[in-house]
């Protein structure tokens, strides 16, 4: 009998942290465990967390996942951390966090996003010099941001976090940040693989930003060993080796095997996402694609929208169903829902680049107004949003031989099927739909078969650890690529439309 190899992965996320603990000696999930966050939310598209609440989710989902697996923590080699990208924690000299981390879906900085981007040159200029064109999302607007708003703050800064990097810190006691959540900051050239110091200067010339900037890290690195009295609080073993974790897609990519090209990973989640490794910096000239350094030393070139399942949800709500329901009616439509149309832009959108926009239903008659084609229409649109990132990603030279489906959506026949046919590609899931805790957990195990002189390779790791579903296996039906290929090209000139009135 094999002995265990026993490690946890944390997935740090917006509604609430998963753990995950994995034997990455047979490749087997063990236990998994959740606890929730809740957001504070105000004017002006604020979204902030506090991050004492990561702390806690991090403790009781640990806990959970340690009580599912029927482990001791003490049995734990080591830990990975994933975190939700761009967001922003400051610390004082004592290691003290100065306010409520602003957060990747936070608005609030829009003014000083679009200053930033005018210094910059716009958004080819932003390009050129980072290779990623920066969005209000991103780290680097919110500490303009808080030197407008919060000046006192400001002064004291002398940490500045993403948060997988806050817990990790936690944990360790260490600043330290990898290249994959570092290139979601703003201030991070994805070429060089540096920061950018003289953005930080422009922003704060009295140098306080540089000076508070973590150390990098490779990705199979760990940041130290966790903390006596943290070992303590968490019940796990205080040699435990903390690796050097990760943003939420880095560590998605690694937990669905995504770490050398052919494959691409799409999130059906809230918003949705869709990445694949490359092997070089191929930026494209097209700003929707964010080209971020990977968590493995590659790549991953990425596309987000932000309406997915939100806007699913928000009509399966207007119309009082259940998912059963909801999914009864999309499959009682045809495809092209007999030409309803819904641009399902609910909060504005990132791919297609239209962060005014509002959602739209279009081509109805008096013939097609019915529950089932809206129901039908708005999965299509917003899967039509994410196979207009496929084809961005795919004039950038992505070759996709198959597509690895994850996130909640991706637990729909319907939808998986509806996804093989617009995209013209198979489809499969991992049986582990919490693919970023996965990837958080076999970074753990890449970086600490390192540490111990018995270096495994993350790939010989993903392909013990990383399981396709089978039953899952989708495959596009030709019938159905052509018709959906006609609703496309509409949804296409709706776009087009849009875009030209931005």
């Amino acid at each position: 009998m094999t002995t265990q190899q026993l490690f946890l992965g944390i997935d740090c996320g917006t509604q609430g942290t998963k753990a995950i603990v994995l034997d990455a000696a047979s490749g087997e999930v063990l236990g998994l465990g959740a606890a929730p966050h809740s957001l504070i939310s105000g004017a002006n598209g604020r979204r902030e967390q506090d991050v004492g609440q990561w702390r806690e989710a991090f403790a009781l989902a640990t806990r959970r996942a340690l009580l599912a697996a029927g482990v001791s923590g003490l049995d734990i080699l080591g830990i990975g951390v994933s975190g939700q990208q761009h967001g922003l924690v400051l610390l004082d000299p004592q290691g003290q966090v100065l306010r409520p981390a602003k957060l990747w879906c936070d608005t609030e900085s829009t003014p000083q996003n679009q200053r930033l981007l005018d210094y910059l040159g716009g958004e080819q200029g932003s390009l050129e010099r980072l290779g990623v064109a920066i969005a209000p999302g991103y780290t680097v607007s919110k500490l303009l941001w808080t030197r407008e708003q919060h000046p006192q703050i400001f002064q004291r800064i002398a940490h500045i976090l993403l948060p997988h990097d806050y817990l990790n810190y936690w944990l360790t006691g260490r600043c330290c940040s990898e290249y994959g959540d570092a290139s979601g900051t703003g201030y991070f050239n994805v070429r060089t693989r540096q920061w950018d110091l003289a953005l930080l200067r422009h922003i704060d010339p009295d140098g306080r930003l540089e000076a508070a900037l973590p150390e990098l890290l490779e990705a199979h690195q760990p940041v130290g060993r966790l903390l006596p009295g943290i070992a303590l609080q968490l019940g796990l073993n205080p040699r435990a080796l903390v690796s050097s974790g990760g943003g939420d897609n880095m560590l998605g990519a690694i937990g669905t095997g995504n770490i050398q090209p052919g494959a691409i990973t799409m999130s059906l989640g809230s918003s949705g996402t869709l990445y694949a490794y490359a092997e070089q910096p191929r930026v494209s000239a097209d700003a929707a694609v964010a080209t971020f350094c990977s968590s493995s030393g590659g790549w991953l070139p990425l596309i987000c929208t932000m309406n997915l399942t939100n806007a699913a949800g928000a009509v399966r709500e207007l119309f009082e169903l259940d998912i059963d329901a909801f999914n009864q009616l999309v499959a009682q439509a045809p495809i092209g829902a007999e030409g309803v149309c819904m641009l399902p832009f609910l909060n504005g959108e990132r791919v297609p680049a239209l962060p005014h926009a509002s959602g739209s239903l279009l081509g109805l008659t008096a013939n097609n107004l019915t529950r089932a084609n809206l129901c039908r229409a708005v999965v299509e649109g917003t899967t039509f949003g994410l196979r207009y990132g496929l084809d961005l990603l795919r004039q950038n030279g992505l070759q996709s031989q198959s597509i690895r489906l994850i996130g909640g959506g991706s637990k729909s026949p319907l939808w998986r099927q509806m996804v093989a046919d617009i995209m013209h590609t198979p489809v499969v899931c991992t049986e582990q739909s919490e693919a970023a805790a996965l990837g958080a957990a076999i970074q753990a195990a890449w970086c600490e078969s390192h540490d111990s002189g018995q270096a495994q390779s993350l790939a010989q790791l993903c392909q013990r650890c990383v399981r396709l579903d089978a039953s899952s296996e989708t495959l596009p039906t030709a019938a159905n690529v052509a018709a959906y290929q006609q609703a496309y090209e509409r949804y296409q000139q709706h776009v087009a439309t849009l875009l030209k009135s931005e």
